[in-house]
């Protein structure tokens, strides 16, 4: 039943904020108001893209209790198009050496000023929150943001959908049923409740299997923070004295570390701890203003791994770099990690440097959490902050993480496919491959425990039967059909989806007519100006990643380690040699290193860059031309060429094994290759020369990169 006065109300408000004035846009006119009609109750429209494809009929445990509270929820707000395109512009301009907006960067409180929506419109947006019985808890210091509090019972009554009970796999979780509504006044200023439900992002590493191939069968080569300064070119900037003195690398999480010795344990057993300058400290950043909606997560099972090995290879790559992890515990329905991040963006000086090892495809994660990512990335870069985000561990099925078959089809992460992160991937070493190990490791360790001598030419981290090279490795000419090496009893044992992300927006916005498939009214994010490079298609849209790091976890016998000594959730007691730590691979190794190799760009520059991409597209297109740079292949391994700021990675593939008949070739047998076309084998993805959705631009020379930025 709709309650008499609701209209009239509204317009009352309507008026009183516009008469109290507005945001002012960039070009110094007042924001144009997107909120023009009475709110009416029952003119409603539905947000469509915003429901789990776990909540369906077979998981349904019933509405929950009206009672139940669903504190620090988010409402998504818009800002009018040509303001949109106002801060875009003031954005590109920011990254522009000859623009006079060059790195005159923007406050939270600032960009609000500048380009934030409409006074009138937030104000019309928490009154109509409130005359539900809504707390409205803070608007977000950039104004696109609503924090409100309430209960199931009011969410049902001012969106239109029911929160239930779920059983998905033995475990409970809540979620909305059906889509939000809104009323149809405010759809032009609204785009939508971040999450109404409790599912997680997934984390980006991946614990060492037991299967791999090596020289021997069995010797696993770990690999340490010496061996990627030797790998990837860091000594030279160490010994010039670049090692993130003065810089201070922010890592996104959801959880604490299990002990902070860990830390330094990890520092002092692999040789960190001679680099001065140092620190580790955790904090759980509150809001500017409001109701803190943050608070200490303290150990989160299955989240604590994810920190600890974050803040350990940030340390890895920048050892003499303040390292801050900045937690919050995941509120009903919201992310913890998101909270962090937008809380630390309303600081009077935000971070300069964040890494995020989390991922949840663009289908799953939905239209109005992807645009909420891309709202606080886009936050973040306009205060000059470098955004790095994993690309994901499942290569071109980022709908089906930690999988034993893709059955989604071509996907990739909504927290990396954004126009203001670096998406991360991740590769792997092909000495095993080519029977060149001893080219590449000495036979003893330092007292450091590094061993490797030079650069070593990298193939796509894929573990997966449908990896060219495994198949090729094992004597097949194919992954797919009844004979082909994913249908063998061998290759059976390599039925996983763990693989660097990497592939072409797809369901950024809309919605999917298929639970998470690219299907229905999705589309993929549009391409920015600056991804365009030799190699990267015309397919119009933001294609992953944009550079990689070795993330292996062993599959040709190089992985990484770290120090986890909580024994209680899989990890290791960090005592004696590593050789008994804890190792695994994933995207979550490749972006905080990368964080800490932009934390030696800034260092070197003396100032923070913003988003690192419209440099990093610049230099490679410089360095590979329109035909590619033979020197710079990374097939030269060791005799690679000494200016080359990226290694070009041209062997193998990030493809996977999948079924049913979604972006599947499956000409016959039980297990086919993720595809291009379900008609033709077209593997997603292989490398290339130049960028390819296997591994991005390549890897990093990190002295090459730092000294011609």
């Amino acid at each position: 039943m709709i309650r008499k006065g609701i209209v009239y109300t509204a317009l009352v408000l309507i008026g009183t904020a516009v008469a109290s004035g507005a945001a002012m846009a960039g070009n110094g006119q007042p924001v144009r108001s997107l909120v023009t009609q009475a709110i009416d109750e029952r003119q409603t429209v539905e947000l469509s893209g915003n429901l789990r494809s776990e909540a369906n009929a077979g998981n349904d445990r019933g509405r929950v209790d009206d009672s139940l509270p669903l504190d620090h929820m988010q409402l998504l707000l818009k800002r009018p198009a040509e303001t949109e395109a106002a801060l875009n512009q003031y954005i590109d301009e920011l990254h522009d050496r000859t623009s006079p907006n060059f790195h005159h960067w923007l406050s939270a409180q600032e960009l609000a000023a500048k380009f934030g929506p409409a006074t009138a419109d937030v104000e019309a947006v928490t009154s109509w929150l409130t005359r539900h019985g809504m707390a409205v808890n803070a608007v977000h210091a950039s104004g696109m943001i609503i924090d409100f509090s309430g209960t199931a019972g009011q969410v049902r009554d001012t969106f239109q959908t029911e929160i239930h009970q779920l059983n998905v796999g033995g475990v409970s979780h809540i979620a909305n049923m059906s889509n939000p509504h809104i009323p149809a006044a405010l759809a032009d200023a609204v785009h939508g409740v971040v999450s109404l439900h409790n599912f997680r992002p997934h984390t980006l590493f991946q614990p060492r299997p037991q299967f791999t191939f090596t020289t021997d069968g069995e010797t696993v080569q770990a690999v340490t923070p010496g061996d990627l300064a030797t790998i990837y070119n860091l000594t030279p900037l160490f010994n010039a004295g670049v090692s993130g003195q003065g810089q201070t690398i922010i890592l996104i999480e959801d959880s604490d570390v299990f002990s902070t010795a860990d830390w330094s344990t990890f520092r002092s057993t692999f040789g960190l701890s001679s680099f001065s300058g140092a620190t580790f400290t955790q904090t759980h950043p509150a809001p500017a203003s409001g109701s803190n909606n943050c608070t200490d997560p303290g150990v989160v099972s299955g989240s604590e791994a994810e920190a600890e090995l974050d803040v350990e290879y940030s340390s890895a790559s920048a050892p003499s770099a303040a390292i801050v992890l900045a937690s919050c515990a995941d509120s009903s329905t919201t992310f913890g990690g998101l909270i962090a991040l937008e809380n630390l963006l309303t600081e009077s000086s935000p971070p300069a440097i964040v890494s995020i090892s989390f991922g949840e495809c663009e289908a799953e994660n939905g239209a109005t959490a992807n645009a909420a990512y891309s709202s606080t990335y886009q936050t973040a870069v306009a205060a000059g902050v470098s955004v790095f985000v994993g690309a994901g561990d499942s290569g071109a099925a980022g709908c089906d993480e930690d999988a034993s078959a893709a059955t989604h089809g071509i996907a990739v992460s909504g927290f990396a496919s954004t126009a203001f992160n670096v998406a991360v991937g991740g590769t792997d070493f092909g000495d095993t491959f080519a029977g060149t190990n001893s080219n590449f490791w000495n036979t003893t360790n330092s007292a450091t425990f590094e061993s490797a001598k030079s650069y070593i030419n990298e193939i796509p981290w894929d573990v997966s039967c449908a990896s060219s090279l495994i198949a090729t490795f094992e004597g097949f000419s194919s992954s797919s059909g009844k004979n082909g090496f994913c249908n063998t009893s061998t290759g059976e044992e390599f039925l996983t989806t763990g693989a660097g992300g990497g592939g072409p927006s797809g369901c950024f916005t809309g919605a999917a007519s298929t639970s998470g498939v690219v299907s229905g009214s999705c589309k993929g994010n549009p391409k920015p100006s600056w991804q365009s490079v030799l190699g990267n298609p015309s397919d119009g849209v933001r294609d992953t990643p944009d550079v990689s790091l070795f993330a292996a976890d062993a599959p040709w016998g190089h992985t990484y380690v770290y120090c986890d000594s909580d024994t209680n959730d899989n990890g290791f007691a960090c005592t004696g040699s590593p050789s008994g730590w804890s190792e695994a691979g994933g995207t979550s190794f490749s972006t905080p290193i990368m964080a800490g190799i932009m934390a030696l760009v800034d260092q070197k520059t003396g100032e923070r860059q913003g988003n690192p991409n419209p440099t990093l597209y610049k230099l490679a297109s410089t360095e590979y031309g329109t035909s590619g740079s033979s020197s710079c292949n990374s097939s030269n391994g060791a005799s690679i060429g000494s200016s080359c700021i990226f290694n070009d990675v041209t062997q193998g593939n990030n493809d996977v094994n999948c079924t049913g008949s979604t972006g599947c070739f499956k000409p016959s047998g039980r297990n086919g290759i993720l595809s291009s076309s379900t008609s033709t084998s077209e593997p997603a993805f292989p490398t290339g020369t130049g960028w390819d959705f296997a591994t991005g631009i390549g890897t990093i020379n990190a002295a090459n990169l730092v000294n011609n930025w």
